[in-house]
């Protein structure tokens, strides 16, 4: 597999810094008991949350058939991502959505988990075999990260909630760890913006 380019250490610097001032990052502190069992500790962070007027079980509803190709914004951000795999012939079948995680735990109507594993700075991403939670938890290859995606919905009233997305990525070693920090940084402005438009997008249709 190519890598992308590994020269974004300054770039990388500039964007940490600034990430020490938004709000919506902080420490991994866990969450929800199943939740911490799939990843004890997390490298890198990332959480968003709105507030959405429609029953609880309706806004999971949309959360469960959200997909990212239903942005066009994503749409457009994925296919510049994946140009590198495309212009050296490393391209993917088919463009990366959700469908490519594997559900995790849904340990409550209100609470869903999906797993990712991979070198997610290669062109292609890297993705290895994780066809199950079991395959998540037990994978020890050193070279390639844990990513976990979580929805939760909070209900504030019966027909009021906070829906939270939150992002969580494992490094399993210094190497792994040093190789993804670029990339996360680089990538880390947009993936917020895609976040907040799909918290946005989840909104609108279950209140519609």
């Amino acid at each position: 597999m190519v890598a992308l380019p590994d020269s974004y250490a300054l770039i990388a610097k500039r964007l940490k810094v600034a990430e020490l001032h938004m709000t919506h990052i902080h420490p991994h502190r866990g969450g929800d008991v199943a939740i911490r069992s799939l990843m004890p500790h997390a490298d890198f962070r990332e959480r968003h949350r709105i507030l959405i007027h429609a029953p609880p079980s309706v806004i999971m509803a949309e959360v469960e058939k959200f997909r990212i190709r239903d942005d066009p914004v994503a749409r457009r951000a994925l296919w510049l991502r994946e140009l590198p795999g495309r212009l050296l012939h490393k391209a993917r079948r088919k463009t990366f959505d959700l469908d490519d995680f594997t559900c995790l735990e849904k340990p409550d109507p209100l609470t869903l988990a999906y797993g990712l594993v991979g070198a997610f700075w290669e062109a292609d991403y890297g993705l290895a075999a994780c066809d199950s939670p079991a395959a998540f938890t037990n994978n020890r290859d050193r070279g390639v990260c844990k990513l976990l995606l979580t929805f939760t919905v909070t209900p504030v009233s019966d027909e009021t909630s906070y829906l939270t997305t939150e992002t969580l990525v494992s490094c399993p070693s210094p190497e792994a760890r040093r190789r993804f920090a670029p990339y996360w940084y680089l990538i880390r402005p947009v993936s917020g913006l895609l976040r907040r438009r799909l918290l946005r997008i989840i909104r609108t249709r279950a209140t519609a």
